[in-house]
């Protein structure tokens, strides 16, 4: 996973490990439930939750969180979590027959590794196939998700393999939640050119001609073709964002109107957020048995 000093691990290699735990990597709780606690000796820290394998904090060394956990998150071991990264698995949103973002943010994950070593620490967690979901989506499968941090860079892979007898499809995501001082006055760059499908407008496709998008109402976009390479600016900082793998990028803000809807998010909460999600939507990813796929994502706070 990733391309950081340190951990290299190869996309497709499900390894299980029983003794985990390190001097920089250890079990904690948050609001009552169990979570991975990553920290290196430069000081960046992470908070990843085993339910949903889903990041809730990162810090980078010398700075402040850069993910957004709404306070009205509902930490109950079985509802999904309002902020941080979920992943969405094996259905994008509403598109397809199983409940909104799949299953795999409402599950619990297995730690199965981790290494550290001075200047990074990474956890994978690992999902496999059940009698519940097999009822939802009847097909064996396995699928890690890899996280490591390492001074100002945060590095996240997913890797889904078909360990059934048949082919299957699924859309997928890292539902990313940033932390922002105020939605309105940062910009976003890099999207110029690019189709993207609007969910506020009937899902018509446009395409983006602006220099940068600015977060001004609600924004509901899945952008075609995404690029490797967004800054996201903000007055006092900014964040690089990578991905590998993933054809397409979300743009998420409620905005005022649906945000009071939500009963785990504060009415002002779309203010502090906004949503970048590497994703596979518009056209599904398709495994035959025995194959696998992964997929990166890379924030680097600058």
């Amino acid at each position: 996973m990733g391309k950081s000093p340190g951990y290299h691990p190869a996309p497709g290699n499900f390894l299980v490990f029983t003794d985990i735990m390190t001097d920089q990597i250890e079990m904690a709780e948050l609001h009552g439930q169990p979570v991975l606690k990553l920290q290196t000796p430069d000081g960046a820290v992470a908070l990843i939750s085993l339910f949903g394998a889903q990041l809730l904090s990162w810090t980078p060394a010398g700075g402040e969180d850069r993910l957004y956990l709404s306070p009205q998150a509902v930490f109950d071991g079985q509802t999904a979590i309002r902020g941080g990264v979920p992943v969405c698995f094996p259905q994008f949103a509403s598109e397809g027959p199983l409940p909104k973002h799949g299953f795999a943010r409402n599950q619990p994950w297995e730690a199965v590794n981790t290494r550290a070593g001075k200047d990074y620490a990474v956890a994978t967690l690992r999902l496999t196939d059940t009698p519940a979901s097999q009822a939802l989506w009847p097909h064996p499968f396995a699928a890690e998700l890899s996280i490591g941090i390492g001074g100002g860079r945060l590095d996240m892979e997913l890797e889904v393999a078909n360990t059934g007898p048949s082919s299957f499809a699924f859309t997928a995501a890292l539902h990313t939640y940033l932390k922002v001082r105020e939605v309105e006055a940062l910009r976003i760059e890099g999207l110029r050119g690019l189709d993207y499908r609007d969910a506020t407008r009937s899902d018509a496709v446009h395409k983006d001609t602006g220099v940068s998008l600015e977060i001004d109402d609600e924004v509901d976009r899945v952008y075609y073709g995404a690029p490797k390479g967004l800054l996201v600016r903000e007055d006092h900082r900014a964040l690089g964002i990578h991905q590998e793998n993933f054809p397409d990028l979300v743009v998420w803000n409620p905005w005022e109107q649906k945000c009071a809807q939500l009963p785990d998010m504060p009415t002002d909460g779309f203010r502090r957020m906004l949503c970048i999600e590497a994703a596979a939507v518009r056209q599904p990813i398709e495994l035959a048995p025995g194959a696998d796929w992964w997929g990166r994502q890379t924030l680097v706070a600058l």
